[in-house]
């Protein structure tokens, strides 16, 4: 159990001792921000101004603010689950350096199972996205609340706490496998590139997933960050949503959340918020078991 403590304490020093690693794990979400609020912004808040004006007596500059306020929650609510792929993926290139440097022949040959050496690495990896999240979740609800939506209810702090977690272990254990086969540092860095330019597409952030091709969505729903994204936004988004289509069509407000991918379909099947965190759990299982029958295989070849 201490040989895990102080692993997994290791690989946590790693990551947060090195501040240009911080930056880069976030750097996903600072081009979020600024693509949202500074260029795209405005394009959603008029498409939802445009949607209500059509209705009898409503008051634009009064729909105008409760619109901004949703578009501002509809996006931090994606925001947050991409900080769980982009902190797990940066913590997870301690595993990189040990191999390139050699450190991790010492790690390997001190009296510590090999078990213990790569849940080491993937606790690690669990706990910073933990931890950043909760700080994004926080900085962005007392943002909300500024903006004038009120705080969320206990039961939806623990659900996004429950989230967190989940999105956490899931992203944690999905970038292991990864951090196993790739050899060098470039190529993991390489592969950030990849991954943090994507996870905006695949997340529906840049582009909503109701505006996208069936073919295309049905893609976007064969990965687990839709899902994630989508269980966000349903709890980040209620009271805004609410608000803002307060004297709308239950319809009208229901299309608004399907074009936005609050409420998420998946091949024509509509899906619950609990079923996205069954499936991003489910994606965190299998990876992590991909991932021990990795480091097994390398075990053996070892040998």
């Amino acid at each position: 159990m201490w040989e895990l403590f102080y692993l997994t304490k290791r690989n946590m020093l790693l990551y947060f001792r090195e501040r240009g690693a911080v930056l880069m794990s976030m750097l996903s979400m600072l081009i979020i921000i600024m693509l949202m609020f500074v260029f795209l912004g405005d394009t959603n808040v008029d498409a939802v101004t445009e949607l209500l004006a059509v209705l009898p007596g409503h008051d634009t500059s009064n729909d105008e603010k409760n619109a901004e306020l949703l578009c501002t929650a509809w996006t931090i609510g994606g925001i947050i689950p991409i900080n769980a792929v982009m902190v797990t993926l940066t913590t997870l290139s301690s595993i990189i350096k040990d191999k390139t440097s050699g450190k991790i022949n010492s790690i390997c040959t001190s009296p510590v199972s090999r078990f213990v050496i790569s849940f080491s690495y993937i606790l690690a990896a669990c706990i910073s996205s933990v931890m950043i999240c909760l700080i994004t979740a926080a900085v962005s609800e007392i943002y909300l609340c500024v903006k004038g939506m009120q705080a969320f209810t206990l039961a939806e702090h623990i659900r996004l706490f429950g989230m967190i977690l989940v999105n956490s272990f899931a992203y944690s254990a999905v970038m292991y496998p990864a951090a196993i086969l790739v050899k060098s540092e470039g190529a993991w860095s390489g592969l950030g590139m990849i991954i943090g330019t994507l996870v905006g597409f695949l997340g529906g952030i840049y582009l909503p997933v109701g505006q996208l091709s069936q073919g295309v969505a049905n893609v976007l729903s064969c990965t687990p960050v839709i899902y994630s994204t989508a269980m966000f936004r349903d709890v980040m988004t209620r009271t805004a949503a609410d608000i803002t289509f307060a004297d709308a069509p239950i319809e009208m407000a229901e299309r608004y959340k399907n074009i936005m991918g609050i409420s998420l379909e998946a091949f024509g099947n509509s899906v619950l918020p609990g079923q996205c965190v069954i499936i991003v759990t489910a994606a965190g299982i299998f990876f992590s078991l991909l991932g021990t029958a990795l480091t097994t295989m390398i075990k053996r070849k070892d040998k």
